[in-house]
């Protein structure tokens, strides 16, 4: 079994420092195999939130993959925006725009969503998904395919957001790739659902997974929270932890279960 803590829309800059100690002690008692960021860092790119993020991921357990979100482009700096979108990202986080982790059991691609000419939206062009797909194919059969961006294929229903630009071009390669688990943020909201709902590929249906916001002041009616994914393969537990004012700390708020079959992901009754 494997087990990844995924988190999402930090967002150093408009953080709730209550939570910060919180999460760090639950992270740790969990002690995951992978944790997984999808983006948001920062609230505006600055240099001192960069710090504060660096800082935080530097005491959260190894090891970590993660992805940025539009939130770590400089949004007024219009200079910085255009000619290094992402210069202190890759600086203070990671320098990696396409993180790859794999061992015996899974195979986790993160794909850059964030892009200059949007002040939200992302985007994925036909160079990731074409290398995306070649990595993920060579993964091999038995592996459990996780892809991580910040900007997601799926939205919770009723939600009036956007998915990622060019999804349905990149989840048809995907899905070639054998992709199984999608994870994202950007919207600040749980959700978990699958691929056949709306992409209707033949012989595919994959998870996808969207992260609340983990510990910062933006949330959208929701209580803070992250999820943690629990992974032996045939099944996928996608277990929901909210922030509990009572209780000072992060507490499990539900799970679902998902189930392999000879082609598709499924959600167990």
């Amino acid at each position: 079994m494997r087990t990844l803590l995924h988190l999402s829309d930090l967002h150093f800059g408009r953080v709730d420092d209550s939570l910060v100690e919180p999460l760090i002690a639950v992270a740790q008692s969990l002690a995951p195999d992978l944790i997984v960021v999808s983006g948001d860092f920062t609230q505006r790119a600055r240099r001192i939130e960069y710090r504060a993020a660096r800082t935080f991921l530097a005491r959260m357990p190894e090891t970590r993959l993660v992805v940025p979100g539009n939130h770590d482009i400089p949004l007024w700096d219009v200079i910085r925006r255009f000619v290094s979108p992402l210069g202190r990202y890759r600086h203070y986080i990671s320098s990696e725009l396409m993180p790859f982790h794999q061992d015996e059991e899974i195979a986790v691609l993160g794909i850059n969503t964030a892009r200059s000419l949007t002040r939200k939206d992302g985007r994925i062009n036909e160079q990731q998904v074409e290398r995306a797909r070649q990595i993920l194919s060579r993964a091999g059969a038995g592996v459990t395919k996780v892809v991580v961006t910040h900007h997601p294929f799926d939205l919770p229903p009723g939600s009036r957001s956007r998915l990622v630009g060019r999804a349905v071009m990149a989840m048809n390669a995907l899905a070639s790739a054998g992709v199984d688990l999608l994870l994202a943020g950007h919207l600040h909201l749980h959700h978990t659902g699958l691929t056949a709902q709306r992409y209707q590929i033949e012989g595919h249906s994959a998870l996808v997974v969207q992260a609340g916001t983990t510990i910062s002041t933006r949330g959208r009616g929701e209580a803070n929270s992250f999820n943690v994914i629990r992974i032996e393969r045939p099944e996928i537990r996608i277990e929901h932890y909210v922030w509990s004012p009572d209780k000072a700390g992060f507490v499990q708020d539900g799970a679902d279960r998902f189930l392999r079959g000879p082609e598709v992901w499924t959600r167990a009754s």
